[in-house]
């Protein structure tokens, strides 16, 4: 992420209208689309987000997912927006399907707090319903791009 996480959300990688059918679909397909952000086999990404599934599903209700995952080959915190063209079974906590994927990956060493605020940061972007409701209206990179820019809690102090 560019900036002071603890006041700025962006994502290194947005990625609408990404094509899944399953949960494990569009993990597959996000580990793949992180090839230039992080090198290396998409599998070691598509395993940890498996795996932390596995702990608890991280479907937080209203349609949004916020997967979070530590790698060894992570340098800095990197985020990914996804805006799935049909929303998906995901298991979420209030069972409705997914269609707004942010993911969070953070390097292994990474302290716990840094992690956490940057999630917290991202789950109160996500829990706006104008925010969501022009994140899913736009397939444009660049239009996502600006309203994560354009968020007022990217101004608010941490």
């Amino acid at each position: 992420m560019r900036g002071n996480i603890f006041c700025m959300i962006t994502a290194d990688l947005i990625l609408p209208g990404l094509k899944a059918t399953s949960k494990k679909a569009a993990f597959r397909a996000i580990a793949e689309a992180c090839i230039p952000l992080l090198g290396g086999s998409p599998d070691v990404l598509f395993d940890a987000l498996m795996a932390r599934e596995r702990i608890g599903t991280t479907g937080i209700g209203g349609g949004v997912a916020i997967p979070h995952v530590k790698l060894p080959s992570a340098e800095r915190v990197y985020s990914v927006l996804v805006r799935l063209e049909n929303p998906i079974d995901y298991d979420a906590i209030d069972g409705a399907p997914v269609d707004l994927i942010f993911m969070l990956l953070a390097p292994s060493e990474s302290k716990t707090t840094q992690h956490l605020k940057v999630l917290a940061q991202v789950s109160r972007f996500l829990k706006d319903q104008g925010t969501c409701q022009h994140l899913r209206g736009t397939d444009c990179a660049d239009k996502i791009g600006l309203l994560l820019e354009n968020w007022p809690g990217n101004t608010a102090a941490a």
